[in-house]
């Protein structure tokens, strides 16, 4: 295996598809000319010409819609925001569009395409470009959400995404680009829908995904120490949700704590929640607890930001108050 950054792991999945495939193409601000606001699709426009690695005016709705027209036609568009905050703009082609239209068309327009881009907060850049977007976009009968936390995920659930036949979010956490970790060399492939546990113990689960995979990595490291093992369930796709992996995970340890990123209210961790009661209740030995972030707009000033945030403190909090240590 090679070690690679999140972001190489990203770029390799878009070449190999852009290579292996001539109907994917790639549109976005800054996609081409810059390589990129983030530098994913850095040298994709010198390998593959301005015809598939497009850049496009500042209009989210406008390129989404060409998108979900391209996807109509046969080819299969990958859309990119700078961020999905700016996403909103173009809620409206990903939600009444591109997630609507296999459906009302009774099953004549497939609608291969993906929707990509940073998600979530990263340092300093306050509350309108600091949401975690996860909860919005798994409320949508159509869409399939993937929220890869590691380079080897990125990697693999891009390509699946790609070639999936059903528009799918995919939301890359901004604060992941430049982490390492190991992708297998050749041909890597995650399924959509398949969670992974990243860590096996037997005193409580941690159930999480995304940019919060690491923190409960590293609460996993911490608590060793103190002779606690726990599970970690990285979800990866959150809509569909690998409950059966949820479930295992439950009935082994009988203590279950979720970790997500957004807010408390309708968030990702309330469905994952509702699971465990409906179907594991009897094998739990404590209330599933949630760690999440305050119900604030994120604030600016950096001990504020960091009191708003989840985070490795808060998660071993709850593991020991559901273990009845606290």
């Amino acid at each position: 295996m090679a070690v690679v950054t999140y972001r190489d792991a990203l770029t390799q999945a878009l070449r190999e598809e852009l290579q292996r495939d001539d109907r994917v193409f790639l549109m976005g601000e800054e996609v081409a000319q810059y390589n990129g606001a983030y530098k994913v699709s850095k040298g994709l426009l010198d390998e593959f010409g301005p015809m598939r690695i497009v850049d496009t005016p500042i209009t989210e709705l406008g390129f989404a819609g060409v998108g979900v027209g391209a996807a109509m036609v046969g080819l299969r568009p990958i859309v990119e925001f700078m961020t999905w905050n700016f996403a909103l703009l173009a809620i409206d082609e990903v939600v009444n569009a591109a997630a609507k239209m296999l459906y009302m068309s009774g099953g004549q327009y497939k609608m291969p395409m993906v929707f990509r881009g940073p998600n979530g907060s990263a340092l300093q850049l306050s509350a309108q470009h600091s949401q975690a977007w996860e909860s919005w976009y798994a409320h949508i009968p159509g869409l399939k959400v993937c929220t890869p936390g590691t380079p080897a995920d990125a990697k693999g659930l891009l390509k699946s995404a790609i070639r999936d036949d059903n528009p799918v979010v995919f939301l890359e956490g901004e604060m992941l680009y430049n982490t390492k970790g190991e992708v297998p060399d050749g041909e890597h492939i995650v399924p959509i829908g398949v969670a992974e546990l990243k860590r096996e113990g037997d005193h409580c689960s941690v159930i999480t995904h995304g940019k919060m995979v690491l923190v409960a990595m590293k609460v996993a490291d911490d608590l060793a120490k103190e002779g606690i093992n726990i599970d970690v369930v990285d979800l990866r796709t959150v809509r569909p949700i690998d409950v059966e992996a949820i479930a295992r995970s439950v009935q082994k340890t009988n203590r279950a704590v979720v970790l997500e990123e957004g807010w408390e209210i309708c968030g990702m961790g309330s469905q994952v929640v509702d699971f465990i009661q409906r179907e594991c209740f009897d094998d739990l030995d404590a209330p599933v607890l949630r760690v999440h972030q305050e119900d604030v707009p994120m604030p600016y000033a950096k001990n504020l930001e960091r009191a708003a945030k989840p985070d490795a403190g808060k998660a071993i909090a709850a593991i020991k108050k559901v273990m009845y240590l606290d």
